[in-house]
């Protein structure tokens, strides 16, 4: 049976991903930052070194067959332009390794294995799924550089991949919600006035951790290879392309 790999999977989008597969049947490996909830694989993604372990036991666990894996881990703290110069630049430098660099890795090291197997009878080696975000396009707020620049990135990284290894039966997608009902997001709304915010989104919500997961089942499962290099807005029609 093959698995899906989710990283950030303890809370959020990544919880509810996680519920969602699971309630397909799919085998689900998660990963948290920390030791805590239970099955989960822990690795600290500002560690260099912890993709490679995270990998390692998920290939483990799923015996050498993971079909899937879903770039979902993300940091989303204020980097004021008040800071001092090394908090500023630490806090740049988590994020995007946490959000972009981490991704990257794991993306890699799921190319590489997916290369090394036979295609299905349809082609597909493999899946990728990246969450990334509506600040990928729309830029986020001034404390937030780093997060939108690591998003965009995130995209930017995606299309590539798409369109380097299609060929292979690799296959790649990407996700931009904008703000979605989770602690995170719910912090920051609170922080930039509330409802003031959502008057910008036409749909008057914001998009739940559930609905994001069944967007992210479907590239994970069923989204057709057609597909592959698709960016997915779930964002109210607060930003449209």
């Amino acid at each position: 049976m093959s698995f899906i790999l989710i990283t950030g999977s303890s809370r959020g989008i990544g919880a509810a991903a996680k519920a969602e597969l699971a309630s397909r049947g799919i085998e689900v490996i998660g990963h948290q930052t920390r030791e805590g909830y239970p099955g989960n694989i822990a690795a600290d993604f500002t560690d260099p070194g912890a993709v490679q372990t995270l990998w390692d036991e998920a290939l483990e666990r799923s015996g050498g067959d993971i079909s899937a894996v879903v770039n979902n881990a993300g940091l989303f703290d204020a980097n004021p332009l008040e800071r001092s110069d090394i908090e500023w630049l630490d806090a740049w430098e988590d994020t995007l390794r946490i959000n972009l660099t981490a991704a990257a890795q794991l993306s890699r090291f799921a190319l590489r294995h997916w290369q090394s197997r036979d295609a299905a009878p349809d082609g597909v080696r493999g899946r990728l799924v990246h969450v990334a975000s509506r600040a990928a396009y729309r830029g986020d707020s001034p404390a937030h550089w780093h997060y939108a620049a690591a998003k965009g990135g995130m995209v930017a990284m995606h299309k590539t991949i798409a369109r380097a290894y299609a060929a292979e039966g690799v296959l790649s997608f990407a996700i931009t919600p904008g703000f979605t009902d989770t602690s995170m997001a719910g912090d920051y709304l609170e922080s930039r006035g509330g409802a003031g915010l959502l008057a910008d989104i036409p749909l008057g919500r914001v998009a739940t951790p559930e609905e994001i997961a069944k967007i992210i089942a479907f590239c994970a499962l069923d989204a057709p290879p057609s597909m592959t290099g698709a960016v997915i807005d779930a964002n109210g029609a607060s930003f449209v392309r």
